[in-house]
């Protein structure tokens, strides 16, 4: 492998949310925030930029150059356009409060405190957005993030792609029950060929593929490869899409026995809506939800050399958009005049799955939650549930403080559980602030 692959794994984990093992002490030294700032670094600026500046598809995964690269994912990978379509921007009311970088909370496992602003800095934020009851509490853009700009969402894509899989499944066009062979026959032979939909769904599936970025024939370096994320060193002759190297996953266990996050599940998710709707991934998510948001600006997703679309990890969009998709999953799938996503499919995802299943999978930030049609939902007494992205990205939907928040984030490591003990509290903390002044 290159160079540049070697150093890939301690950095970017394209598919992997959270690794419950790695603790915050473990953490090699990084630069700070306002250390790796990319705009502060001079990445990317001249024309052309010094050699030594200079973020491409060798490094755009390595730390600090991730930094810049997050945000301008369209310049370094082929993509599909998502496009906000003909309707007006629905304009978001604004409240903005002075109280919230002040406000302090515990992190997880620590005794000292943080404030919220600290909080923003320690995760390498890059932008995020809070709203109460449908208006902008609280916006802030760091590094080479604006209003304008749009962000990789990393594994937040899964939770649109699960969403539109439970769109069809209210609508009669999948049986949740059904083998994934029904719509997609070319899996017969691969592990995934005796699995259901809801199997797929809820990511209960028994594959051999590893995510373990230590050991160099872990399964997750043919599949960055095939789709084209991380560069093919010479000499190689794995897969050369998605979906071919979908065909090649082993079984391994019992399907329906216990929840292992494993990205490819969402693939495969992807390649079923595909096939019920006869639509491309980035063409039904456009046509069901980002064209009827009010989104200020289009979306777009990550393709491989044959035009798959990433659904394991490859949405990008603006944060604020982002935002506008959170409140309607808070509203019960009704937002900007129209009942977008059916009331009863928000209904499912938070009433989530099994617990005991998700407890196997040893999330030690995430205690008592469970996973239900590729969105996590915390089962907490404020009916938490959420889409989650590595490196930080989160839609954070919290009904009884009716509010939410979206983040986009550029962390050093992938792992979200040495980012959850600075982020989850400091949620509550807002959602409790939030509820007490307005009771």
């Amino acid at each position: 492998m290159p160079s540049s692959t070697h150093k890939a794994p301690t950095l970017f984990a394209v598919c992997l949310l959270s690794m419950s093992s790695l603790t915050a002490s473990a953490l090699p030294a990084f630069p700070d925030a306002q250390a790796s700032n990319p705009v502060a670094l001079g990445l990317m600026q001249g024309f052309p930029p010094a050699p030594d500046k200079v973020v491409n598809t060798r490094n755009y995964l390595q730390f600090p150059q991730l930094r810049w690269a997050f945000s301008h994912v369209r310049e370094l990978q082929a993509t599909a356009n998502v496009s906000r379509g003909e309707m007006p921007v629905y304009a978001l009311p604004r409240a903005e409060r002075k109280d919230i970088d002040s406000l302090s909370f515990m992190p997880l496992g620590s005794e000292t405190p943080m404030t919220w602003e600290q909080s923003l800095a320690a995760n390498y934020t890059d932008g995020i957005v809070i709203l109460h009851r449908g208006k902008v509490v609280y916006e802030r853009y760091f590094g080479a993030l604006d209003e304008h700009g749009q962000h990789m969402a990393m594994s937040v894509t899964k939770s649109f792609v699960g969403t539109l899989g439970a769109m069809l499944v209210e609508e009669g066009l999948l049986d949740p029950d059904a083998s994934v062979t029904r719509y997609v026959p070319e899996l017969k032979d691969s592990g995934f060929g005796n699995a259901t939909v809801r199997q797929i769904l809820d990511m209960t599936t028994g594959i051999r593929y590893s995510e373990n970025y230590a050991d160099p024939k872990a399964e997750i370096w043919e599949y960055v490869r095939a789709g084209n994320i991380l560069p093919r060193p010479q000499g190689y002759d794995g897969a050369t899409s998605l979906y071919s190297f979908l065909q090649k996953v082993k079984p391994e266990g019992q399907h329906g026995q216990a929840f292992a996050y494993k990205t490819v599940n969402s693939d495969v998710l992807a390649w079923i809506v595909q096939r019920a709707s006869g639509q491309s991934f980035a063409e039904l998510l456009q046509s069901r939800i980002w064209s009827k948001l009010g989104a200020e600006q289009d979306a777009y997703l990550i393709v491989d050399e044959v035009g798959t679309g990433f659904a394991g990890g490859g949405f990008n969009a603006g944060l604020r958009d982002m935002a506008r998709f959170g409140e309607t999953m808070r509203l019960d799938g009704r937002f900007n005049g129209q009942q977008i996503i059916p009331a009863a499919v928000v209904a499912d995802i938070r009433k989530g799955a099994s617990q005991s299943d998700f407890a196997k999978a040893g999330y030690q930030t995430l205690p008592n939650w469970s996973y239900r049609d590729m969105w996590w939902v915390s089962h907490n007494d404020h009916g938490v549930f959420a889409a989650r992205g590595i490196h930080g990205q989160t839609i954070y939907v919290d009904p009884k403080a009716e509010m939410v928040i979206a983040r986009f984030a550029s962390f050093p490591v992938a792992a979200n559980a040495v980012i959850d003990p600075t982020s989850l509290p400091a949620y509550e903390a807002v959602a409790d602030l939030l509820m007490k002044d307005t009771d």
